[in-house]
């Protein structure tokens, strides 16, 4: 743990070294680029939203079980059998 601990700070120090000492970059960036970027965000964001609604929805159901709600109580069934109806002409 200790040894995390002190490989973090050395690459907090280096990073933070490298965006206070950097020499400035004159680049052109293409439209495209700032396209990819949103998308890539967009993605990052999705996929946050869904991993959080993913533990949001567990956290809830073992809630709910440890407090003995049910949660489809009042909810309708459906039964799952298929009638065919024969319509054969008997001639």
């Amino acid at each position: 743990m200790k040894k995390f601990q002190c490989l973090s700070i050395l690459a907090l120090t280096g990073f933070t070294g490298m965006l206070l000492f950097g020499q400035n970059g004159f680049a052109y960036i293409d439209p495209s680029v700032m396209t990819y970027l949103i998308q890539a965000v967009a993605g990052v964001i999705i996929a946050v939203g869904a991993a959080a609604g993913i533990y949001f929805r567990r956290a809830r159901k073992k809630l709910n079980d440890k407090l003995g709600i049910d949660e489809n109580k009042n909810k309708e069934v459906e039964s799952d059998d298929i009638i065919i109806k024969d319509t054969e002409d008997n001639e």
